[in-house]
């Protein structure tokens, strides 16, 4: 399955721009034969917006999910994105994958809160794992800080993850996550990553791009410099049932001897 990772901040604060910028990424991803489009963590309405979080922050069956399915049917693949959600009195940091078919797939709320920004703002999720069927494969939801925990990626291995989707508003001084701790989960955990991140100055952030999409062997598919970039690259199924099979992780842990880490 051919993939775009999107790697944009977009037009901070303006949820009418942003779908404009998610459409014309969608057309290219499609013209480049991918049939899922990434985009970055709150990549809807910006990430450093403050008390616009709130203001801008919509249910998940909300109307910019309406409009995100219309953009997804028009040009026929599957869109992910990041947005903030509204549940009532809550806000949630959360992403969404959408169907070629304009379906609501997954959405899921991040787990892992970091710093006290996103404290301010947001509820944190408690469902680690959240997946969907997308032809053929299991894809799986996460967004940026919670790829730095083992445990949560682990979970979605013994789960059966195929595709690990990680909206992500990573910044400097953080660039080792993005160039060593992303392939190092994919080959332990044995799945393919896709870690999709903003760029530029956003507030006091500065976020550094390099996004990518590691495979089980560790190596990266395909990585972005520091700007604004449209990344494809190829999921191979049999290339993952290979190196599974190959590499031992699973099969030879010891669920036993580790009750104590949790």
């Amino acid at each position: 399955m051919r993939t775009a990772l999107l790697q944009s901040s977009g037009r901070p604060g303006s949820l009418v721009e942003n779908l404009k910028v998610l459409d014309e990424a969608a057309g290219r991803a499609a013209a480049g034969g991918a049939a899922l489009l990434g985009a970055p963590e709150m990549f809807l309405t910006g990430y450093a917006i403050g008390d616009d979080i709130g203001r801008l922050a919509e249910p998940a069956d909300g109307d910019s999910a309406d409009a995100v399915a219309e953009i997804a049917t028009r040009h026929g693949l599957a869109l992910a994105y990041g947005y903030p959600e509204r549940d009532g009195d809550a806000v949630y940091n959360s992403a969404q994958l959408i169907s070629a078919d304009g379906t609501r797939l997954a959405n899921y709320r991040k787990t892992h809160l970091f710093g006290d920004f996103e404290r301010a703002h947001f509820t944190p999720g408690e469902q680690p794992v959240v997946q969907a069927e997308l032809n053929g494969l299991t894809v799986g939801l996460m967004i940026c800080y919670d790829v730095e925990f083992p445990e949560p990626v682990r979970a979605h291995a013994l789960a059966g993850t195929d595709l690990l989707l990680v909206p992500t508003a990573n910044m400097h001084p953080f660039q080792f996550v993005a160039e060593s701790l992303v392939p190092v989960r994919a080959w332990e955990n044995q799945m393919y990553v896709a870690y999709i991140n903003r760029i530029g100055q956003e507030g006091e952030f500065d976020f550094f791009g390099l996004s990518t999409l590691a495979g089980p062997d560790g190596v990266a598919r395909t990585r972005a410099g520091r700007g604004e970039e449209l990344l494809l690259a190829d999921l191979d199924p049999e290339f993952l049932a290979n190196s599974r099979a190959a590499n031992p992780y699973l099969t030879d842990r010891r669920p036993g001897l580790y009750g104590s880490l949790a």
